[in-house]
């Protein structure tokens, strides 16, 4: 990956992301290219990392290895189409980190085989921290593939699936999976400050209780289910807690939440390729 010319085709978050990672993993700012129809977009990154930027795409991607396809999903199809010439006869690879886009529908705007990959990235890849999953379609070479493994683990974890169906479960997983956490996280953080706390102490103590967790599971050969029986002491206060969790049925309605994210995963996708 070291003198791979790769281009991204939209300059927002995830993008910015990815570039950050690839440079602070040695890649040269002179191998990475980005392209953006608002010019103040192009600007920022181009001051941020020191990489050209330009708003024509398909000049963009005249000598690039990989295109990073970063644009929203309801603009891919404009996009593609108008890079199918440009790719046409190349051994170019293309990357789309936009969710419910699939590969069929990729290989049909660009209108020849092409290596194509789909990645389910999540937004702490913004702090290097991200959990992404992978899956290439047949045209896609190891070499590229691990192009591919390597430009995401520069901003976290990254995972191979076995069948692209299985993205809809990563969306409802670690795609989502983000906002569940912030979500419970505030919940505590809302209750800590009703029992007494100050919101400043209910927040440190909230985040830094994840926080920690979060690295107990990394770091442990232990399952969660063992983790969690290791600080629940018989009749104590922690066992009370998630008694309340049980009889409240929080496993039943996790499961519930994480199937009807998949499902609307599955339905835009069926609205993209159409």
């Amino acid at each position: 990956m070291e003198n791979c010319n790769i281009t991204f085709i939209g300059c927002g978050n995830m993008s910015r992301s990815l570039i950050g990672g690839l440079i602070n993993n040695g890649i040269k700012t002179e191998c990475l290219l980005a392209t953006d129809p608002d010019a103040e977009q192009r600007q920022n990154i181009a001051q941020l990392f020191g990489i050209i930027t330009l708003e024509n795409n398909e000049e963009a991607i005249a000598n690039a290895d990989v295109i990073v396809l970063a644009v929203k999903p309801q603009v891919m199809h404009q996009v593609v189409s108008s890079l199918a010439s440009a790719v046409k006869g190349s051994s170019k690879m293309l990357i789309s980190i936009a969710a419910g886009v699939r590969l069929h529908s990729l290989a049909e705007w660009l209108e020849e085989p092409t290596a194509i990959i789909r990645v389910m990235p999540n937004t702490p890849a913004l702090i290097q921290a991200g959990a992404a999953a992978l899956f290439a379609n047949e045209h896609t070479t190891d070499t590229q593939k691990n192009t591919a493994e390597a430009m995401m683990r520069s901003v976290g974890t990254a995972i191979w699936l076995d069948k692209e169906e299985l993205m809809d479960t990563v969306t409802a997983l670690s795609g989502s999976g983000p906002a569940y956490f912030f979500y419970f996280m505030e919940a505590m953080e809302k209750a800590a400050t009703e029992m007494g706390l100050s919101n400043e102490h209910a927040r440190l103590l909230t985040i830094e209780t994840a926080l920690g967790a979060a690295k107990m599971a990394l770091l442990s050969a232990s399952d969660l289910a063992e983790l969690r029986k290791q600080v629940t002491s018989p009749g104590g206060t922690t066992e009370q807690a998630l008694n309340t969790f049980q009889q409240g049925k929080l496993e039943e309605l996790v499961k519930e939440a994480m199937s009807a994210a998949e499902q609307r995963s599955i339905e835009l996708s069926q609205l993209l390729s159409e």
